[in-house]
This record gives C-alpha cells, sequence and structure tokens, in this order.
C-alpha cells in the first residue's frame, strides 16, 4: 500500500508504484484526506484499507506519520513491514512555522495533529525503515532555515524516531524522494529483508 503525502493525491506516487511494480510488489495507492475533516478520518481511512489483507506500507512524508497512527491504534492490523520516506516522524518544525502564518497556517488543515507532535517512539509490531533526504531543495526553505541535514522540507534529526529498525539518508530532495530510482531500490530492499543495503 502506497500512501501519499500533504496536499498530493495518489497519482503522485505513479513513478515509485511502478518501480516497485518492477521488483515485483503489488502496489496499490491509497486516497486519504490530508487536510479536510478531523485528523481521525485520515486514520479511519488507511485503517479500513489495511483490514484488507496482509501488506506492507510504503508512505510519503505526512502520510508516515498516518500509517504510524493507524497501525498504533489497531495493533492487530496485517502489515509487516513500513517504509517512511521523509516522514517527520520526530514532529516537523517547518509544519510549526507554517501555522503561525495567518492565510497559510489554514491550509495545513487537520495534518496540524500529525505533524507538530510527530508520533511516540516506535513499539508496534511492524518493522518500520525510514528514508531521509539530504538535498535542501524545497517550499520548506522559505519558511526559515533547518537545522543540520534536510531534504528541504524535513530535517534528517526529525526523521530518527526511537524504535524503527533502521534508517538511512540518501542524497534526495523531499519530493525527489517518490521519484527517485536509488530511494525505490532501498524501499524494496526493506519490505524484503527489513533492513536497507548498504
Amino acid at each position: 500500500m502506497l500512501l501519499h503525502g500533504l496536499w498530493m493525491r495518489p497519482a503522485y506516487l505513479t513513478v515509485l508504484a511502478r518501480r516497485l511494480s518492477h521488483d515485483g510488489f503489488d502496489c496499490e495507492a491509497v486516497c486519504y484526506p490530508s487536510v479536510r475533516g478531523p485528523a481521525s478520518a485520515a486514520v479511519r481511512r488507511v485503517s479500513r484499507a489495511l483490514r484488507e489483507g496482509p501488506c506492507h506500507i510504503v508512505a510519503h512524508s505526512l502520510g508516515g506519520l498516518v500509517a504510524l497512527h493507524a497501525l498504533e491504534a489497531e495493533p492487530v492490523l496485517p502489515v509487516e513491514r513500513v517504509v517512511c520516506l521523509g516522514s517527520p516522524l520526530c514532529g516537523s518544525l517547518a509544519a510549526t512555522r507554517l501555522e503561525r502564518l495567518p492565510v497559510l497556517g489554514a491550509s495545513l488543515g487537520h495534518s496540524r495533529a500529525f505533524l507538530r507532535p510527530g508520533c511516540r517512539p516506535w513499539r508496534g509490531r511492524a518493522q518500520v525503515g525510514v528514508v531521509a533526504g539530504n538535498r535542501p531543495l524545497g517550499l520548506g526553505r522559505m519558511l526559515g532555515r533547518i537545522e543540520g541535514e534536510n531534504d528541504g522540507a524535513v530535517g534528517v534529526v526529525e526523521t530518527r524516531l526511537p524504535g524503527v529498525a533502521d534508517h538511512i539518508v540518501l542524497p534526495s530532495s523531499h519530493t525527489g524522494l517518490v521519484f527517485s530510482a536509488p530511494v525505490a531500490r532501498q524501499v524494496a530492499a526493506f519490505l524484503r529483508e527489513g533492513r536497507f543495503e548498504r
């Protein structure tokens, strides 16, 4: 199962889905409300899709937080492995800054409930791997400086959630994570083995 990020739609994940399909994975992108309605609606939509059968999850940005919240709320969901791409699992400084702006802050909608606090340290059944980018190109930089390595929207430190099975940093921007062939190879490796290639 593929999950998009904030303000995006499943079509955004077409290139990633094609690459994973070539590696032998059956991919289905699930649409969930990333802005409108309550945060619980996003979790319910993802949980409902996950109940349909055993699967792995590959989630970009906000999608990673929604996935982990769904698995935390319903631990029996049949998910073996999760790969989060550029997900600010420890909270997003860029989202916190954006929220303070009078008009633009409203564009976060309910996603602020996920993005500001992030996730608790991971203790769930599913193995979680995180791919972070360190090519600082993106709109997040317009909101102020991001300390340390970052992908232009999310700092690498914001992706280092305690309890995950593996973490890797690749030369990619935040948006580029879903279009990168090396990222797709690492995703496939984690889905097969529970660890990234080094």
